[in-house]
């Protein structure tokens, strides 16, 4: 393993890691995901160039893409439960109530 593979794949797992044991703020969560998003994305960009696959190519930006997307609904969610519920407190949040 190459230490630029193994920068990526540490990065990729210090994002999951941070999500699965500090869930505290959606926010954080959120920082979290996106990091995970950039490092696969950074990932996929130099493995095409590797391969010099010009079939892949389009792959890191259309994963940027959906990074983007993503993004973007994850903030609405924020922004609609701090008007909500006063908080991104993950644990006020109950799945059950209306």
């Amino acid at each position: 393993m190459t230490p630029t593979h193994f920068t990526f794949s540490a990065a990729f797992l210090l994002g999951l890691a941070g999500l699965a044991f500090h869930r505290t703020h959606l926010l954080s969560a959120l920082l979290c995901l996106e990091g995970m998003m950039l490092s696969l994305f950074l990932a996929l960009s130099l493995w095409t160039l590797e391969l010099n696959a010009t079939n892949f190519s389009a792959s890191p930006m259309l994963l940027l893409a959906f990074s983007a997307c993503e993004a973007s609904a994850g903030l609405a969610l924020l922004v609609a439960t701090a008007r909500t519920h006063g908080t991104d407190h993950l644990q006020s949040l109950n799945l059950l109530q209306c």
